[in-house]
């Protein structure tokens, strides 16, 4: 059976479809040159590199296979401004058009990476990332701070380390947005809420020493908010230590070189503040071994004297012999004391790894049921509810809210919101009450 001449009438197989689009592309585009900016680099165990490419008004997927990214002579990052060489094609199992890079070489620097370089060399300048001004982290903190988004993927990880290292240690969330242009501001605002209570949280002498400011990895538009200029002088003011973990290993921010400690991740910043209930219990026990072993150096060296005071008087009398018996009997009691100590240091240690986990599982209960007062309360607020009781939010064309009826006029139009839809009115007559 002959195939049908009319294009409009042929039936096409997607994969027959990509091909054909990649065969015109092909043929009319290739080999192509583009610059524009490098944003969400990423290079696979494989050793190929994905990434895109964009300007202000449009981006396009890319593709650097290993046998061209081995020859590049510099490590591209998001931001930097590139020309590069390849040709373009459509990727079938998705359908997307993608530029496969053959060739790359720097062509400058991107907008958001000069102006990232411009306020680091001007924090710099004013002294914010000294060494000299950061603080040590506390090894035992009394209670923490978070500030995170509730939806991100960072407050899970954070929460999950320790609730595994430190489950008795208190943890006060401070939720913002992590990415977009509220970001910034609700970021400042979260950490000086914190900063506010650092004196004393909760008012019964639970004090907060120290501060996680985290975000999940990203490219350099996603990570922008934390290069903010006022979110930099808000984390210099701290007054108590604060730690960075954005992102991933590789990506850098203001916030990293303005905190006290910058972590390569979220988890791993939770990891610098929370130290193992193990490694205490551990750590009591050296002090008590030691304590035990200068015990018996300082009794030994006490016989020692006794028996060199014995050997030098001799004979004389008996009264040189109840002294060594006294000594003697003070002796033992002093061996019998310190292990007295030593044991009752040991039992209470023992005690105290037997306690953590009930304490830990009445928190997460404590946790869970704040959260789900929490969730009730929030869910009675939806706007929604009010909607499907009967009430109609109006607006006018600019979509402000029209609350008075002397702000309309016969013959305007107007907009209802339902609880299903929207609806447009049209003002026949206005009536004030």
């Amino acid at each position: 059976m002959m195939e049908d001449a009319n294009p409009l009438r042929r039936v096409w197989r997607v994969e027959a479809l990509c091909r054909a689009l990649a065969d015109t592309l092909n043929a009319r585009f290739n080999p192509v040159r583009v610059t524009g900016e490098i944003s969400g680099f990423s290079r696979a165990a494989s050793g190929h590199c994905y990434f895109s490419l964009k300007d202000q008004d449009a981006q396009i997927r890319c593709a650097m296979f290993k046998r061209a990214a081995t020859n590049l002579d510099f490590a591209p990052r998001d931001g930097e401004l590139v020309e590069v060489s390849g040709r373009l094609d459509i990727y079938g199992p998705r359908g997307d058009l993608q530029l496969i890079v053959e060739s790359m070489r720097r062509q400058g620097q991107g907008t958001l990476f000069e102006e990232f370089v411009r306020l680091k060399a001007r924090l710099e300048a004013q002294g914010l990332f000294d060494p000299a001004r950061k603080r040590p982290l506390p090894a035992m903190p009394r209670s923490i701070g978070l500030v995170t988004s509730l939806g991100a993927a960072a407050l899970h990880d954070v929460a999950t380390a320790l609730r595994r290292r430190v489950p008795h240690i208190p943890v006060f969330l401070a939720p913002a947005a992590v990415q977009g242009d509220a970001a910034p501001g609700e970021l400042v605002r979260s950490l000086q809420a914190l900063m506010s209570r650092a004196v004393d949280i909760d008012g019964l002498g639970t004090p907060l020493d120290v501060i996680l400011l985290v975000r999940g990895g990203g490219s350099m538009e996603d990570l922008w908010a934390f290069n903010d200029e006022q979110l930099a002088l808000t984390i210099s003011g701290s007054p108590v230590p604060v730690v960075s973990g954005v992102g991933h290993e590789t990506d850098f921010t203001i916030a990293d070189f303005v905190a006290d400690a910058r972590a390569p991740t979220p988890t791993a910043a939770a990891e610098l503040v929370a130290t193992p209930g193990a490694v205490c219990v551990a750590a009591a026990n050296m002090l008590m071994d030691r304590l035990a072993s200068a015990t018996h150096r300082v009794l030994d060296t006490q016989s020692q004297r006794l028996d060199r005071v014995a050997a030098r008087a001799g004979r004389p009398s008996g009264l040189v012999a109840a002294h060594a018996m006294r000594l003697q009997s003070l002796g033992h009691g002093l061996r019998s004391a310190s292990f007295a100590k030593v044991r009752a240091e040991s039992a209470r240690g023992q005690a105290l790894g037997l306690k953590l986990p009930s304490v830990r599982q009445a928190w997460s209960r404590d946790q869970s049921e704040r959260l789900q007062r929490a969730e009730l309360r929030l869910g009675l607020l939806d706007p929604s509810l009010v909607l499907k009781r009967g009430y109609a939010w109006l607006t006018d064309k600019q979509g402000v809210a029209v609350t008075e009826v002397k702000k309309l006029e016969p013959g305007q139009q107007v907009h209802a919101t339902l609880s299903d839809g929207t609806v447009d009115l049209s003002v026949q007559a206005t009536r004030l009450n």
